[in-house]
């Protein structure tokens, strides 16, 4: 028993750690005045650990050893310790770690630094781990619902702008109610099978020994209410408005690291549920399901990128494609192959770099008051802010989809996998958004390139903290591009 125990300890330390750190840091909050720079510099610490320590046991394959277990004595199987809940440890810690060092100087600059908004990153942060290291559907719920109620508060972090206090309180109500769906959706898979562990359920649809209409129901209130999650059409209502009111940098990291945790959640369902039922039962209920998703897709990614055509102001521009890229990685959950899995993750992996990268571009030029966000404001920007304009290239022109950028690929192994899964036509509907997507973000650079300078043009300096934050993330963005299989043949090993 005292084995096992070490062990688990072992493959839950970036977990267990970085949830006791967290606590420990609302501490420090209450404990060092006003002092701001301990807070920031503990955030770093303890994410940069969390980092390292998930990469290790990931590259020393301990999730191998945490599968030859006979039991988990501390947390009784409601914990995975595999491969991809690693990757996605990674993916959280670095997506946290960009957005605290850039939101320094941001928040400095807006004269709205206040130290719980480190404490609320990381808080954030530990319910993303929760999601992926989720083997039970009652411990994903929790860790949904403890990243949301965090992003609240974020979404409303600049409590004395209107805009911002608008955006938490859409936020929170449209939140709370797709939390019920989701709720209901597990209620009734348990109903349907009688427990709530992801093994179990797929134990039982293999015996046949479960309720249909239960399920069907469950599974369709749990899609439900995490499409909200990724602001997927008809739920993207919220996501403009949110995303234009929140805090900048917490924007890009609602929308990168968030939509990531959500994505993994459908993975999960996916891969322990519905997978399960079509490969065993060829149920054409949830068959016709898959086949609203994709319907879903499709209309989310178009939605999205026309949308995104009409706006002016990059924020929103941003914002709306967004939209677009949860109908892109959607189409790897409607494949419902280990290729359609590994596809989705690829996406949202590369998706949090160039992301993040260009709202931290955003949120650099932003004035103190939220001005200098339209197009009219990059114009001529190259010659003022030479490295601010490289990034934003490199940025851009990936979640255009172009190569030899990180975006090229991803939509490569999406669409791969949506062909050999048979939906042909989601494939060109994929294609055909991803040629609207080129005229807005091109569009941008023209205007950072080809357009004059005018009085409004911005004539501040280089970011200072922030440019580690867009080199990092632009260097990703580059190297996933140029190495692409390195990544997608893990994630298809660690299936």
């Amino acid at each position: 028993m005292a084995n096992e125990i070490l062990k688990e300890l072992m493959l839950g330390f970036p977990i267990f750690f970085l949830s006791a750190t967290g606590i420990l840091l609302v501490i420090i909050d209450a404990l060092t005045g006003k002092n701001k720079v301990i807070n920031y510099i503990f955030a770093i610490i303890i994410l940069s650990l969390t980092i390292g320590s998930s990469g290790w046991i990931l590259l020393n394959q301990y999730y191998n050893e945490a599968n030859s277990l006979a039991s988990y004595p501390i947390t009784k199987g409601m914990l995975a310790y595999n491969g991809y809940a690693y990757i996605f440890d990674v993916i959280f810690g670095v997506a946290a770690l960009l957005t605290i060092i850039a939101a320094r100087e941001y928040n400095e600059r807006a004269e709205f630094e206040y130290k719980e908004f480190y404490s609320l990153v990381v808080l954030a942060t530990v319910g993303m781990m929760m999601i992926a290291h989720s083997a039970d559907l009652l411990l994903m719920f929790i860790g949904i619902e403890f990243m949301s109620i965090t992003f609240y508060v974020l979404a409303g972090y600049f409590r004395k702008k209107i805009t911002s206090v608008e955006a938490a309180l859409k936020y929170f109500l449209l939140g709370a109610f797709a939390s019920g769906f989701l709720l209901y959706g597990i209620a009734l898979i348990y109903g349907s099978t009688g427990t709530l562990t992801f093994q179990t359920i797929s134990q039982k649809i293999l015996a046949q020994d479960y309720n249909n209409l239960y399920l069907i129901l469950g599974i369709t209130l749990v899609f439900i209410g995490l499409s909200f999650k990724i602001a997927a059409f008809p739920f993207h209502q919220w996501a403009p408005d949110v995303y234009h009111g929140a805090p900048t940098v917490i924007s890009g990291f609602l929308s990168t690291a968030g939509k990531a945790a959500a994505i993994f959640a459908f993975i999960l369902i996916g891969k322990n549920i519905m997978f399960v039922a079509i490969r065993t039962l060829d149920s054409n209920h949830i068959i016709t399901l898959q086949n609203i998703l994709a319907v879903l897709s499709a209309a989310t990614m178009l939605v999205g990128n026309i949308t995104a055509i009409a706006q002016n102001n990059v924020k929103r521009m941003l914002a709306y494609s967004s939209v677009a890229h949860a109908g892109y990685m959607l189409m790897g959950i409607v494949a419902n192959t280990p290729d359609g899995w590994a596809g989705a993750s690829f996406y949202a992996t590369v998706y949090v770099f160039m992301q993040i990268g260009s709202f931290a571009i955003v949120a650099n030029l932003e004035g103190k008051e939220g001005e200098y966000l339209d197009f009219s404001h990059y114009s001529g920007l190259y010659k003022t802010r030479p490295f601010v304009s490289a990034m934003m290239v490199v940025f851009l022109l990936s979640l255009a989809g172009i190569p030899p950028f990180a975006g090229f690929f991803g939509k490569y192994y999406i669409f791969k996998s949506a062909i050999n899964a048979g939906y042909l036509w989601l494939t060109i509907v994929g294609i055909v958004s991803s040629l609207i997507s080129v005229y807005f973000y091109l569009r941008l650079l023209i205007y950072i390139y080809f357009r004059e300078a005018s009085e409004q043009t911005l004539h501040t300096g280089e970011p200072r903290a922030a440019g580690f934050t867009l080199l990092i993330s632009a260097a990703l963005t580059v190297l996933l591009g140029v190495f692409p299989s390195y990544l997608i043949e893990l994630l298809l090993y660690l299936r």
